[in-house]
């Protein structure tokens, strides 16, 4: 009869322990997109308008969780992990508007089992080299066969030109490897504020256009056409 020594029932454990732990996060990244198809298909439906424009999610993988940890000089053990790593599994919400961004955040406040531990806004803040984007760790409840677990994920909801400012700038510095000459960085930030003023030029002609079909609204609801064809009949103006 062949019996595990206690180093072997030690690492068997710690194995079972890492794919659990892996597993939470992978059901609370399932649980999320759910969440944000429901609340998409929901808006699109009742307001006739979509605010998401792409959604996309990953699960960090182990070798990218040891370097964070390494980065940040800390024990790398699954205890280190829990308290140290909120952002193992991941999600990226693309909106049209800076306006859909704080919508979105709403509905993901509004839901009652997210609970939002942490909020940094960069579009009102932008980091130093331009950096725009709305982060959340929001913290979802995760049901498993014997226990329940609290698991955080990590939210973050940008425009089209932020999501395509940021991809650039991340192939360009990890393409080059090295410090990166400073007028490359003024160029990067110059064509961040580009992008931060196209935002907000699309804002402003969308706030227009909604005035306007506002305002078309409301008067044919003034005057709808079949009160307008009965005036013009009488005065015998044919349409």
């Amino acid at each position: 009869m062949v019996t595990n020594t206690p180093e072997q029932i030690t690492l068997k454990e710690l194995r079972t322990d890492l794919v659990r732990f892996m597993m939470s996060h992978k059901f609370a990244l399932e649980e999320i997109n759910t969440k944000i198809n429901i609340l998409k298909e929901e808006f699109q439906y009742v307001h006739d308008y979509n605010p998401i424009e792409h959604v996309k999610s990953r699960i960090k993988s182990p070798d990218s969780i040891s370097k964070k940890l390494q980065r940040k000089k800390l024990e790398i053990s699954l205890e280190s992990i829990k308290q140290n790593i909120r952002d193992i599994a991941g999600v990226r919400i693309t909106c049209s508007f800076i306006s859909d961004i704080y919508k979105i955040k709403a509905m993901l406040e509004g839901q009652k089992d997210i609970t939002v531990l942490e909020c940094k806004d960069y579009i009102q803040h932008p980091k130093p080299n331009g950096y725009q984007s709305l982060h959340l760790i929001v913290q979802i409840p995760i049901f498993m066969s014997d226990r329940e677990e609290l698991v955080p994920v990590e939210i973050q909801i940008r425009t089209i030109a932020m999501d395509f400012w940021a991809s650039l700038e991340h192939k360009i510095y990890y393409k080059y490897n090295k410090e990166i000459p400073q007028r490359i960085v003024n160029e990067l930030k110059e064509a961040a504020d580009t992008a931060s003023r196209l935002d907000r030029k699309m804002e402003n002609i969308h706030e227009e256009v909604i005035g306007l079909k506002q305002l078309e609204d409301d008067e044919a609801k003034i005057f709808p056409p079949e009160s307008l064809q009965f005036l013009l009949a009488n005065k015998g103006i044919k349409t």
